[in-house]
């Protein structure tokens, strides 16, 4: 089982699709993690203009199930 701690050691070595991948497990066991979304959102280089549409936007990107729904998310990326 992967941990918030875990993912910080990754990151910091410069491993960030390793500790991106962690953090994306760990919000799948607690979708209400805070500390493996702003990892998400950090690694990501989402910026937080509006945490209410950021919040949709990382919805999205969790429950995105085709090449297409990611693509529309990276082009949301590229916006902000």
């Amino acid at each position: 089982m992967h941990t918030i701690t875990e993912a910080k050691i990754y990151e910091e070595q410069g491993l960030r699709e390793e500790a991106l991948e962690i953090y994306k497990n760990i919000l799948k066991r607690d979708k209400n993690n805070q500390a493996a979304k702003e990892g998400i959102y950090r690694l990501s280089g989402a910026k937080v203009h509006k945490l209410e549409l950021n919040l949709l936007m990382y919805d999205f990107f969790m429950n995105a199930k085709s090449e297409q729904e990611y693509n529309e998310f990276k082009r949301w990326l590229i916006n902000i």
